[in-house]
């Protein structure tokens, strides 16, 4: 069985070569080996946010901020997501929360 770095980084370069969906498939599999793959989320909000899969995209992005609640960009992901998705409200909000942990406050 292929390790989840194989794996993941094979994802990466399907997504190089313009093949979006076969990357998102090659990432759920990253998943059903380790489920808190943190990169792995992060890449499928991005990659599903591409495809038009908002809601899937969301919610990838929410399990980064769940995984790393204590990290910033975590937080800046999520707000650009929710921008690219059209839920501005939601957008600033992750962006404001991103800005206060950035700041240490």
């Amino acid at each position: 069985m292929p390790a989840v770095h194989e794996i993941y980084d094979e994802a990466i370069r399907l997504k190089d070569g313009g093949n979006l969906e076969g990357a998102v498939a090659k990432l759920h599999e990253v998943l059903a080996i380790e489920p808190g793959h943190t990169d792995t989320h992060s890449a499928l909000a991005v990659y599903n946010q591409r495809l038009g899969k908002f809601d899937e995209a969301i919610a990838h992005a929410l399990k980064v901020v769940e995984l790393l609640p204590n990290e910033a960009f975590s937080f800046t992901q999520l707000s650009v997501i929710y921008m690219r998705c059209g839920k501005i409200q939601e957008a600033e909000d992750a962006k404001a929360q991103a800005h206060t942990m950035g700041h240490g406050h």
